[in-house]
Parts: structure tokens; C-alpha cells; sequence
């Protein structure tokens, strides 16, 4: 299995949480349910491609791929 980033995961598309990386930004990451082990599905993506929308834990939630950049995950 090769890790991405959350960004290149395609739309429909279910994978695992392999870790974040350390940015501005984890610590917020870690509180919103994106953290090592757990299940997201990328469900939509704006015309532009930015941003995309994720069902992580029950909840759909929207960010910019450079935010979502830290995020590595596996399918």
C-alpha cells in the first residue's frame, strides 16, 4: 500500500488515516476526528477541485487541500 495525500484521494473513494503531519494546523486536524487509524471518504469536490468534502466519523467536513495536505492516508 502506498500513503497519499487526503487531497489525491479521489471523490467516492474510502481510505485509512496513516498519520498527520506536523503543521500549523494538526492540533485543529486532531480535534475534528482526523487521526491515525480512522475511516474518511472524500464525497464531493468543488468545480476548482478546492475544497473537498470528507465523511470522517459521522460528519462532513470541508477543507482546502493545502490544509488537508498534512493529512496521509492509505486505500
Amino acid at each position: 500500500m502506498n500513503i497519499y495525500d487526503l487531497p489525491s484521494i479521489p471523490v467516492g473513494r474510502s481510505c485509512t488515516i496513516d498519520y498527520v503531519a506536523d503543521s500549523a494546523m494538526a492540533g485543529r486536524l486532531y480535534d475534528l476526528g482526523f487521526t491515525p487509524g480512522a475511516s474518511v471518504e472524500c464525497l464531493f469536490a468543488a468545480p476548482s477541485g478546492n475544497p473537498r468534502a470528507y465523511l470522517i466519523r459521522g460528519t462532513v467536513i470541508a477543507l482546502r487541500n493545502s490544509d488537508a495536505a498534512a493529512i496521509k492516508a492509505r486505500y
